[in-house]
């Protein structure tokens, strides 16, 4: 069998180059130029044969470059209607219109149809529809070849003002296609990031909510059990240290996943919500030893399961971060229903946030200087289901995480 691969390559290599050819900015100009000598060529000859005066003779040569030059000089709309003009008076005038001019009054219609207004494209083909129906009722004209012309050229001018019209709407189309396709992947693009950084903070969550207590139930177990071996108390150490770098090395790499790497899909599991806070407030009271209590005031109310959710983690990440930051200090957790939506306020009595977490006074910022995400993943949490959040220096003494949240999620904001 033959191998028509390379022939099939060429082919489209010469449709490419064809293409190019034909967008070039001078093609317009050059193929002016050639149909204008053309034009000439035929019309002298002709002009000598009629017998026209001079100044007939002078004004069949101008109305047969009219018919051929302009697109060398203005724009599409524009030498379409030059050569339509130019086309019919020499018709009307002298019962000719050249091959090359027949040639350009089709170029100009097709181009004025691909670049110019459509309207005007169908409007220029209707004057030889005039002139072909003039001229098949005029049955004692002797100018045949005039009747011919006219009716290929109202034949053939809606051909080709079709033509550049649908060569239009296909790349239009291409182009609708293109910028669907970019909006698509943009969107693609920004709901993985979202996906990532909502990972990110469940696992910073949940898993540094876990370590975190390993590392504290570690350093209580071996400060307050007497009598305990050297071994023993050496190994509760290095579980403390053990837990404490794993929760230094998941802030990394949380870091890395929040700039849009790739990660692995996270198991799914049950999503805790407001009937969980009692066994989280127990879990952190028996950690710690500190006295940890659960304040809840107004009339229970259903709340959106997302809220719910927002809501536990806030509490979970401000109880770790009590644990972290101000062992051994007590901490309220207030729930204040208020009919339209739920306001959280938990507050440790610990040293409170240190001078360098500061806006220069004019309230805490909701990321460390020391880059942890946790005060971060609490505002974007309340934000993500039209909330609010606060944090700062407490009245008195201690650190205070404060959050207003709705009783349903609010899909825009």
């Amino acid at each position: 069998m033959r191998d028509v691969g390379p022939v099939m390559q060429g082919t489209a290599g010469s449709a490419g180059r064809g293409r190019r050819i034909a967008t070039a900015p001078r093609t317009p100009a050059v193929t002016a130029s050639l149909l204008g000598l053309l034009a000439l060529a035929e019309a002298i000859p002709r002009g000598i044969a009629a017998g026209l005066s001079p100044q007939s003779f002078l004004t069949l040569i101008v109305l047969c470059l009219l018919t051929t030059l302009p697109p060398a000089f203005l724009r599409p709309a524009a030498s379409a209607v030059a050569i339509c003009a130019a086309s019919v008076l020499s018709i009307t005038l002298f019962q000719l219109l050249t091959v090359a001019g027949l040639a350009a009054q089709l170029i100009a219609a097709g181009r004025l149809a691909r670049r110019g207004p459509q309207a005007l494209a169908v409007a220029l083909s209707v004057p030889f529809l005039i002139l072909a129906l003039a001229g098949a009722t005029d049955t004692g004209s002797a100018h045949a070849e005039t009747r011919v012309v006219t009716i290929v050229l109202a034949g053939l001018v809606p051909v080709a003002t079709c033509a550049g019209i649908a060569w239009r709407a296909r790349a239009e189309a291409a182009e609708h296609s293109a910028v669907r396709e970019v909006i698509a992947g943009t969107i693609f693009e920004n709901t993985a990031r979202g996906e990532r950084a909502r990972i990110s903070r469940e696992l910073h969550d949940v898993v540094a909510h876990h370590i975190s207590m390993i590392a504290v139930q570690a350093e209580t177990a071996r400060l307050a059990t007497p009598d305990m071996p050297a071994a023993g108390a050496q190994r509760l150490l290095s579980i403390g240290d053990t837990a404490r770098a794993a929760l230094t090395e998941m802030r990394r790499l949380l870091g890395v996943l929040r700039e849009d790497t790739e990660t692995e899909t996270a198991a799914r599991q049950p999503q805790p919500g407001l009937r969980q806070l009692n066994e989280l407030v127990d879990s952190a009271r028996d950690a710690t030893g500190a006295g940890t209590r659960l304040i809840v005031s107004g009339p229970p109310a259903a709340l959106d399961p997302g809220v719910e959710l927002a809501a536990y983690r806030i509490v979970q990440e401000a109880l770790t971060n009590s644990r972290r930051h101000a062992p051994g200090a007590a901490v309220d957790v207030e729930l204040r229903y208020d009919g339209d939506g739920l306001r959280l306020r938990i507050r440790d009595n610990g040293p409170g946030p240190p001078a360098a977490w500061r806006d220069g006074g004019s309230g805490p910022s909701t990321e460390r200087p020391d880059g942890g995400l946790g005060l971060l993943g609490m505002r974007e949490r309340a934000l993500a289901v039209g909330g609010d959040l606060g944090t700062g220096a407490a009245p008195g003494g201690g650190f205070l995480v404060t959050a207003s949240l709705p009783g349903k999620m609010e899909t825009a904001r």
